[in-house]
């Protein structure tokens, strides 16, 4: 196995109005739990609609990704019932490569703590004649009673769920990723 030192970072947090704080408060913990986090930054502003630059960002953002050792991947709902996308596609990306992924997912309330509950709630969705749930345009929304959908579920590790007032900026999950990832480490 693969020693780990440097986590990458990657969920909805970084289109936080106050995400250079809120990347702080991250960087913190995990440098006393001993890792060295690689925490990923948008896109600038004034670049934006220029395919050249934002070739440019992705190859650079490729070669971040190929230096990390591990990911901590933010799976918070973000403008919609799913994770940030391109959080997911980091995770995927990064368990691509081989490296260990821990997931966690902040919520409003319990409702919320399954997939298709967040469907449910945020796009509406109802169960056919076959106790199959379906979403406004009679797709199939998936339902296994698990927190995200199976291939990111899966992947992870270690996925934690949690109930928070303020999900797109709690750490409790982040926390106790780091604790699991510290045990994995071992």
């Amino acid at each position: 196995m693969r020693p780990v030192r440097s986590l990458w970072l990657a969920g909805p947090q970084v289109w936080l109005p106050d995400s250079e704080a809120q990347a702080a408060r991250e960087r913190a913990l995990c440098l006393d739990a001993g890792f060295e986090p690689l925490i990923p930054a948008v896109m600038p502003a004034g670049e934006s609609g220029d395919e050249l630059a934002a070739r440019q960002f992705y190859a650079a953002r490729m070669a971040q990704l190929r230096q990390a050792d591990a990911a901590i991947v933010n799976l918070t709902p973000f403008r919609g019932p799913s994770a940030d996308t391109a959080a997911v596609f980091e995770a995927g990306v990064l368990a691509g490569l081989g490296r260990p992924i821990f997931a966690y997912l902040n919520v409003a309330s319990e409702l919320e703590a399954e997939y298709v509950g967040r469907v449910d709630q945020m796009l509406g969705a109802s169960l056919d004649e076959n106790r199959v749930w379906r979403d406004a345009d009679d797709c199939q929304v998936e339902d296994h009673g698990l927190p995200e959908t199976v291939m990111l579920w899966g992947e992870a590790r270690r996925l934690f769920v949690i109930v928070t007032h303020d999900p797109l900026r709690d750490l409790t999950g982040l926390e106790l990723c780091l604790e699991a990832l510290g045990l994995y480490a071992e």
